[in-house]
């Protein structure tokens, strides 16, 4: 009787839930799954798998069950089998950005840390599903409240990407994720910040409070830990050359996560903050586009990952209205071209990422964001920095992954996102940039959110 009670109220919540969204244009917009017990081969095509950088023909793409069943010669497969021609045209896994803030990338910086948070939610949710038609299937969330997102996402209530959550972002005082005024300070016991009440960042100090706040976003279910381990540019008052967080802190946060299998990534731009982060056994430098030519060494021999964004101060940044914001931001500008240069010299382990926040407008320009990355290297190894490569940075995460399964490849075993363009990744990646007219499918897990395939 009780087991019968729960699901009612399960399903009645669930249609509640529904409901509400859709009030806000948030319901799901998926337009069919794979019909039970068939198939679904894709044909007609050419593909990047998200490693070799080739393109390749021959094959079909069957996908059953959520995941990509075989790659057999063209017109070999399942005869009984939904079958989708692709048109010759160019297929790829789903885009990953492993740095994006999917709570806080829709509103603006003063909203999120004065507005209700509700209403920060739902756009948030209404920002998730121009994310998936994007053709960005993944997201690691590295900072925020997305633990109730990734949940309405996953179970079908508002269209999304999957969601590798951090949870709040941890700060030291002062550090790059302390959000207070001047007037907040002192600090009393048990006066949590706005910011912090609401899950964007935790504030900790010392070790104890770094295992605290840590063990806290895996209890929520992190799947990898993100700490500030240097000065930033949105922040004002944590100069960008500042070294944040002790070693012994550090190593505070990375033996909690490791202890619950998982990992830590790091804020940090500076040599000697990217140094001790290697040393404390960080696994992924977020930014560094000041690191040296040692430090990007030590990251090499480490096999630490380098999430690395193509901040170039262009019209695609972040805006900052405060003039320390922005001569900290030409400060990282000058040094993204060489950090790019130096980490793909150095054979350093590279994902994509953007990092838009605060910013509703520069949502948009995520795949913009990766054409750039031809500027440095070919398309396809382009491509591969938001796909195979960002798959392998997630697959770090072990057993704290919400999806179990490989991400960021076309290959048989792996989770089936894969997208259809009108475009030539071997040429180049401008057709990244305007994904209302040049994506043709977008599935997710076997199901279609996108078909507009002749």
């Amino acid at each position: 009787m009780e087991s019968d009670i729960s699901r009612r109220q399960l399903l009645g919540g669930t249609a509640a839930v529904v409901g509400m969204f859709a009030g806000f244009g948030l319901a799901p917009l998926e337009l069919r799954a794979q019909t039970p017990g068939r198939p679904t081969v894709l044909t007609n095509l050419r593909f990047f798998d998200g490693t070799t950088l080739e393109m390749q023909t021959g094959r079909d793409i069957v996908v059953g069950g959520g995941r990509i069943t075989g790659l057999p010669a063209t017109g070999t497969g399942p005869t009984d089998a939904d079958v989708i021609d692709c048109g010759g045209q160019s297929v790829t896994p789903g885009l990953i950005d492993c740095h994006w803030h999917a709570t806080l990338v829709g509103v603006r910086q003063i909203a999120a840390l004065t507005q209700d948070m509700g209403w920060v939610h739902l756009m948030a949710g209404r920002e998730a599903g121009a994310t998936l038609m994007s053709g960005f299937t993944t997201v690691r969330d590295t900072g925020g409240p997305v633990f109730g997102l990734k949940q309405a996402i996953d179970q079908g209530a508002v269209t999304g990407p999957r969601i590798f959550p951090s949870g709040a972002m941890l700060s030291q005082t002062s550090g790059h994720g302390d959000f207070r005024l001047l007037n907040s300070l002192p600090r009393m016991a048990n006066d949590a910040d706005y910011t912090e009440r609401t899950g964007v960042a935790a504030i900790a100090d010392g070790r104890n409070e770094v295992l605290l706040r840590t063990r806290e976003q895996l209890m929520k279910g992190a799947s990898q830990i993100k700490i500030m381990a240097g000065g930033g540019v949105a922040s004002p008052y944590d100069p960008l050359e500042t070294a944040q967080y002790t070693l012994d802190e550090m190593r505070a946060a990375v033996e909690a996560a490791a202890d619950y299998g998982t990992y830590v990534c790091a804020h940090v731009y500076t040599p000697t903050g990217s140094m001790r982060c290697i040393e404390a056994g960080v696994m992924s430098i977020e930014h560094g586009q000041l690191a040296d030519e040692a430090t990007i060494r030590a990251m090499a021999d480490a096999g630490v990952w380098w999430s690395i964004q193509p901040f170039l101060a262009d019209e695609d940044a972040n805006q900052y209205a405060d003039p320390r914001s922005q001569a900290k931001q030409q400060q990282v500008a000058q040094g993204t071209v060489r950090a790019f240069e130096l980490g793909r010299a150095e054979g350093v382990k590279m994902a994509f990422g953007t990092d838009v926040l605060f910013n509703p407008t520069g949502a948009a320009t995520q795949g913009r964001q990766l054409a750039k990355l031809s500027r440095f290297m070919s398309p396809l190894e382009a491509l591969r920095m938001a796909t195979g490569a960002a798959g392998e940075l997630l697959a770090m995460s072990g057993d704290r992954a919400p999806y179990p399964g490989t991400l960021g490849v076309i290959s048989e075993g792996a989770l089936a996102d894969i997208l259809v363009w009108d475009g030539d990744p071997e040429t180049n990646l401008d057709f990244l940039s305007d994904p209302e007219s040049n994506l043709r499918l977008v599935m997710k897990g076997g199901r279609i959110f996108k078909e507009e395939l002749a």
